[in-house]
């Protein structure tokens, strides 16, 4: 029996687990999720199948998984061919610390940059204020919330906008640093980290921030390693939509040099 997936065309945490079904010849029936049109905060879903109200979920012969890394690292231990994480304990522990990176902020900082420079306006959209409040109310997670009102009202003048962009500086630092050492992020094969860390890379592009990868050689050659591989066209590229695309390029070139000048007057 194929897998059951709720996704979302262009969520990260989506992408990452349709990155891992891919990488092992997996087949799954998706249901997609309108992310705008509130489809994963219904409560139908969030009772039955998601209580974080978020994508991705994964129904495996009746079993419900959802958090994203979970997901991931299920699917490594139930369908272990091929292996996405290394025989060598270092490398594994070099694969869970990256992984844990991106649920202890780095998955957040996305959110509010994505939010920031983009997303809201397609969550404003013909909403009035009113509908607007009333979307955001219906996030579960009162941090999450809280970061979302901020985002979608302030936009790039967002308090919570220039601590994310400075994560990312941070992250991007120490990625090619370890780079330098290795092939993969965790090492000399690539692994679960690989594949969780591809679409945050690929939002970036999106938004038109490659500007990263000028100083950062290792970084870029492990991009252009990232696309060349079949399960990056399989789970990402045609996913990409047609709607979004447009509205994340030209919002990312209007708030490129605000960005410049966060990363300038940090260092």
């Amino acid at each position: 029996m194929a897998f059951e997936l709720y996704h979302n065309d262009m969520s990260t945490c989506a992408m990452k687990v349709r990155l891992v079904l891919a990488e092992k010849g997996l087949e799954w029936e998706g249901h997609h999720m309108d992310l705008r049109a509130g489809d994963t905060r219904t409560k139908k879903y969030i009772e039955n199948l998601n209580p974080g109200g978020v994508v991705p979920t994964l129904v495996d012969d009746g079993m419900i998984i959802y958090e994203s890394t979970v997901i991931m690292e299920y699917l490594d231990d139930a369908y272990p061919e091929p292996p996405l994480r290394a025989a060598d304990p270092r490398e594994r522990a070099r694969m869970r610390l990256w992984t844990k990176q991106l649920d202890e902020g780095v998955h957040a900082a996305t959110g509010t940059i994505s939010v920031c420079i983009a997303f809201r306006y397609q969550m404003i959209g013909d909403r009035n204020e009113a509908e607007v409040n009333s979307f955001i109310d219906k996030i579960p997670d009162p941090v999450r919330r809280e970061r979302s009102r901020n985002a979608i009202s302030r936009g790039v003048r967002s308090s919570y906008f220039a601590p994310a962009i400075l994560r990312f500086e941070k992250l991007w630092n120490d990625i090619e640093r370890a780079l330098g050492n290795q092939a993969w992020l965790a090492g000399g094969t690539y692994s679960l980290a690989d594949a969780a860390y591809t679409p945050y890379i690929t939002r970036f592009d999106h938004l038109q921030l490659l500007g990263i990868l000028e100083t950062r050689p290792r970084l870029a050659d492990w991009y252009e390693r990232i696309k060349a591989r079949p399960s990056y066209d399989e789970a990402l590229r045609k996913w990409f939509n047609p709607k979004y695309l447009p509205l994340m390029e030209e919002k990312g070139n209007e708030a490129r040099q605000h960005v410049q000048e966060i990363i300038a007057k940090a260092t």
